[in-house]
C-alpha cells in the first residue's frame, strides 16, 4: 500500500527540512511505502536540492501559482491509495501517520485528521480539526487553548483540515480537488463544504499528534493574510448559501461578518481587510452565478452548520471565552442549548 505525502512550499528551506526529518522519523508498517512529494512555488532558497538530497521527488512549478493549485498537481502528480496533505511548517509525532492509517482502513470514514500543537508551546492546542459557524467564519478548534480532557475525544467532521490530515484517494475523485480560485486560506473549508453536502465523513484522531508553526509561512496576521481571508469568506458564502440560508442565517452571517471586520482592524489590518471586502464583493456575484447553491441541500446544510458551531461553543464552554465568539454568541442568536 502506497502513501503519498505531498508538501506545497516555498522558500523557508529550514521548516521543510525539519518536516522531512519528521517524516522519516515516522514509525510503519512493513506493508506501507510512502512517496513524498514536494510541489515547489517557485523557491530560491536552495530548498529543491536540499528536499532532492533527502528523497523527496519535487514538482517545481517555477512561480507562486498558490497553495490550492500546488496542491492539486501534487494530486495529480501522486499514485498512492492514501494522500497526506501537509504544510511545510509542520512536524509530526513518529505514530502519526500510522495511527491515521489505522482509522481510514478500520473504518468508512474519508479523511483522518490529528491533534495539532503549538511547536513553541506544546502544552496548546494549534488546532483539533475545523468547525465553521452558520455565519461562515472558521475556527482551528481549539486553537490557544490549554491541551486538556475535551481534545482527547475523537469524533466525526466534515471540515479536514489541510494543514496536515490523510485522505483516501477516493475522497477527491468524489468531491474534486481544491477551488484553485482560493490562493490560500480556506481552499479546505471549501472543501469541508463539499464533504458534508456529499456526506463523506472525515473522523479527529487525538493520538495522532503533529506540531505546527502557525503562520511559520506567510506571517500571523500579515495583511496578505487577512484580505485572502475575508475575501474567501465573502466567495464560501456566495458558492455554498442558498437564498433560505441567507435568509435564515442572517443575524449570524451579519455577526460573524462585522467581528471579523472589528477582529483584523483591531491588529491593524484596516487596508487588508478593506481589499479582501472589496475583492470579495467584486466576484460575489459572478462566483454566486457559476456555483448555483442548490435549495433541496438547504436543510442538509443547516443541519451541518448547526452541529459545527455548536462544537464550537461547546469548546468555548469547557476553555474559556474567546472575545470574537462570545459576542458572535450574543449576536448571532444560537441555536438551543448554546450558551454564551
Amino acid at each position: 500500500m502506497t502513501v503519498s505525502i505531498i508538501v506545497p512550499h516555498r522558500n523557508r528551506c529550514v521548516l521543510l527540512e525539519r518536516l522531512l526529518d519528521s517524516i522519516q522519523g515516522l514509525n510503519l508498517a512493513p506493508d506501507i511505502e510512502v512517496e513524498i512529494l514536494v510541489v515547489d512555488n517557485g523557491s530560491m532558497d536552495g530548498s529543491i536540492e536540499m528536499a532532492s538530497g533527502r528523497g523527496a521527488r519535487v514538482l517545481p512549478l517555477g512561480r507562486n501559482v498558490g497553495v490550492s493549485r500546488a496542491l492539486n498537481r501534487g494530486i495529480e502528480a501522486t499514485r498512492g491509495e492514501y494522500i497526506a496533505l501537509i504544510n511545510n511548517d509542520v512536524e509530526l509525532e513518529p505514530n502519526w501517520l500510522r495511527d491515521l492509517l489505522t482509522q481510514l482502513r478500520d473504518t468508512k470514514h474519508w479523511f483522518a485528521t490529528g491533534k495539532m500543537l503549538v511547536r513553541d508551546d506544546p502544552k496548546r492546542i494549534d488546532g483539533a480539526g475545523d468547525a465553521i459557524c452558520r455565519g461562515g467564519a472558521a475556527w482551528r478548534l481549539g486553537h490557544g487553548k490549554l491541551d486538556g480532557p475535551i481534545f482527547a475525544v475523537a469524533r466525526r467532521t466534515y471540515f479536514p483540515a489541510a494543514t496536515a490530515t490523510l485522505f483516501r484517494r477516493a475522497f477527491f475523485d468524489r468531491v474534486g480537488l481544491f477551488e484553485e480560485s482560493f490562493f490560500a486560506y480556506l481552499e479546505d473549508v471549501d472543501l469541508g463544504f463539499r464533504a458534508a453536502l456529499a456526506d463523506l465523513p472525515g473522523v479527529y484522531v487525538p493520538e495522532a499528534v503533529a506540531y505546527h508553526r502557525s503562520g511559520g509561512t506567510t506571517g500571523v496576521w500579515s495583511p496578505q493574510m487577512v484580505e485572502w481571508l475575508t475575501c474567501h469568506q465573502l466567495l464560501l458564502l456566495a458558492k455554498f448559501y442558498p437564498w433560505r440560508l441567507f435568509v435564515r442565517f442572517g443575524c449570524a452571517i451579519l455577526a460573524a461578518q462585522l467581528l471579523w471586520a472589528a477582529l483584523a482592524i483591531s491588529r491593524g489590518r484596516l487596508g487588508g481587510w478593506a481589499r479582501g471586502l472589496l475583492r470579495g464583493l467584486w466576484r460575489f456575484a459572478s462566483f454566486r452565478r457559476h456555483s448555483r447553491p442548490m435549495r433541496a441541500e438547504a436543510c442538509r446544510l443547516a443541519e451541518v452548520l448547526e452541529s459545527a458551531e455548536a462544537e464550537i461553543a461547546r469548546v468555548q464552554q469547557a476553555t474559556g471565552w474567546d472575545r470574537y465568539w462570545k459576542w458572535y454568541f450574543l449576536l448571532a442568536r444560537p441555536p438551543l442549548g448554546v450558551r454564551s
